[in-house]
């Protein structure tokens, strides 16, 4: 039997473990999805995501407002700034952050993965050179 289709209006927020709000869209949990997921990130004025990488899946960011620096690598050392109406593009297993470059305004965007249930497989990330010896 095939799936309904089903309208989602994210109703409230949910702290992820990159310490980021999300307002939850399509996944697993909220429709059945299998191999997708789909939701509205807000970074708060001047907050970043904890660094961390995605295990396994790949992720696509549209940016609605504001202006983010995305640190990446090893030792996050390369960044990318994308501002409203840019797309960006996480592979698998890159460690990177999200830094709202802005102090008073909030940056939104819309996130969607190649995973239903992609909080499950966030993984927390040390800089190379940060750990503690």
């Amino acid at each position: 039997m095939q799936q309904p289709v089903q309208a989602i209006r994210p109703d409230r927020e949910v702290m992820t473990r990159q310490q980021l709000p999300y307002f939850i869209g399509i996944s697993a949990a909220t429709v059945g999805a299998r191999g997708l997921s789909m939701h509205i990130v807000v970074i708060p004025p001047a907050a970043r995501a904890l660094p961390h990488r995605h295990i396994g899946y790949e992720t696509a960011i549209y940016v609605l407002e504001g202006r983010v620096l995305t640190r990446w690598g090893e030792r996050l050392e390369h960044e990318v700034i994308s501002g409203a109406g840019e797309f960006l593009f996480v592979p698998p297993g890159v460690p990177h952050e999200a830094i709202n470059l802005s102090a008073t305004e909030p940056a939104r965007a819309v996130v969607a993965r190649n995973d239903p249930a992609e909080q499950d497989r966030v993984e927390p990330y040390v800089p190379a050179g940060d750990a503690a010896s």
